[in-house]
């Protein structure tokens, strides 16, 4: 390494940690900052976006072109990509966040003990937040209208592919929460040079009290086993949708299309379709050939699918059962009914969303029961899962692990709890 780069390196470390003992500093401020207040900030912030929509949209496209001039495959880009009306989606995220219950100083269970201590167990910020996140530009605001309402600070550390856009919403964000008469410091952005910030961010100890990986398996898997800081688990997303024999067949292709093809570059999006071995042959070539006229490419066995006519296949080796596309491509496999159907995503699921299409409530019940998931659809798309279609407003991410968060996290998510015991002087014999 030259001195030159050690000295980039150190600026760099030096940069992190500086931000990240300011948003220590400013963490007791946020986690007492009333709710009608919270509220008021969030829907100026909503205003402040939609206000600077070309702003934001001259830096988004500098972004766009200096992907699409490295190569950056079409899905990113779409990821990445902003127009008028996303930025008023985004904008309404947090006007949503605003109506909804502020979860800090919630008491969630209580009692009087024997000897007249009252105690009573309430939920508090989590504090300092580091957000690690790919090219999606909506995350930034997400993330800051959640740590906000649920009274944390965030550490936001983006991708380098979208550092103009970044850097815009953070400084309209800034702008705001100073009108407000807060730091600036509220919400901060990190450098995004090199990926030695990310590390800087997760083993920062004392200064961030959680962080929460959101992108692909990569950098997930990257945080999550680097961090020495607390980390919350949001998985990749290989979402399966099982086409049964007692499924209504146009409705389940339907299904099928739409959480493949309504957005293919998110989470909840469709990468395998089983198929239940016990549908004729007819209606399993319908299946296949739907989905190629929409224009997806299906992956598969070739001599299983040939079997009952269908054509253009690619060959599915073992990586395409993993696979989260991300793309207008599916895996498609033949299934020994339901059973069939479960142990498959026992095996290659990544415990995102997984769903079925049938009229038997025994079988819905039975792959409800048997699946190992955040989220189970029974006769519904994949692509209901999200914090905003829950009614969560934003979302942070959705967390495919098992303890404290899964499924999408928002308000509640973004706390801890506190154990307050209240006495008249009460001491322990």
């Amino acid at each position: 390494m030259t001195d030159q780069n050690t000295a980039d390196r150190t600026a760099e470390r030096d940069e992190v940690l500086a931000k990240a003992k300011a948003a220590k500093a400013v963490a007791p401020v946020l986690a007492q900052l009333p709710t009608p207040r919270k509220n008021e900030i969030l829907l100026a912030a909503a205003e402040a976006l939609v206000d600077a929509t070309d702003q934001i949209l001259s830096a988004n496209q500098r972004d766009i072109d200096t992907g699409r001039a490295n190569g950056m495959a079409e899905s990113l880009i779409d990821r990445l990509s902003l127009d008028g009306p996303r930025i008023e989606g985004i904008a309404d995220g947090l006007r949503q966040v605003a109506g909804l219950n502020d979860p800090v100083g919630e008491v969630l269970t209580g009692r009087v003990m024997n000897n007249g201590i009252q105690m009573r167990k309430v939920r508090v910020p989590l504090g300092v937040m580091g957000m690690v996140y790919e090219a999606r530009p909506n995350v930034t605001v997400d993330a800051f209208g959640l740590a906000l309402k649920s009274g944390n600070v965030p550490l936001l550390r983006g991708s380098k592919t979208a550092r103009n856009s970044n850097a815009k919403l953070v400084e309209l964000l800034q702008d705001v929460v100073e009108r407000f008469g807060l730091p600036r410091e509220t919400v901060q952005l990190l450098p995004c040079e090199t990926h030695d910030s990310v590390q800087d961010l997760i083993t920062a100890r004392g200064l961030v009290d959680v962080v929460i990986p959101r992108g692909g398996a990569r950098l997930i898997e990257a945080v999550v086993t680097g961090a020495t800081v607390p980390a919350i688990e949001t998985g990749t997303g290989n979402c399966h949708f099982y086409i049964d024999v007692d499924a209504e067949l146009d409705q389940a292709i339907e299904m099928a299309l739409n959480g493949k093809t309504r957005r293919c570059s998110v989470c909840n999006a469709t990468e395998t379709i089983l198929i239940d071995a016990a549908l004729a042959d007819a209606d399993k070539l319908k299946i296949v050939e739907a989905v190629q006229d929409a224009g997806v490419t299906v992956h598969g066995e070739v001599d299983e699918l040939e079997a009952f006519g269908a054509k253009d296949v690619v060959q599915a080796e073992e990586t395409d059962w993993a696979e989260e596309y991300l793309s207008f491509d599916i895996a498609v496999k033949v299934v020994d009914g339901v059973a069939g159907a479960i142990a498959h995503i026992a095996e290659w699921s990544t415990g995102h969303t997984e769903g079925i299409a049938t009229g038997n409530i025994v079988t819905a019940q039975k792959f409800a029961d048997e699946v190992d998931a955040a989220a189970v659809m029974i006769n519904a798309s994949t692509a209901f899962t999200d914090g905003e279609v829950y009614g969560m407003g934003a979302e942070i991410g959705i967390s495919t692990q098992k303890l404290h968060a899964r499924g999408p996290m928002a308000l509640p998510e973004l706390t801890s709890t506190k154990w307050i015991l209240q006495g008249t002087g009460q001491i322990r014999p």
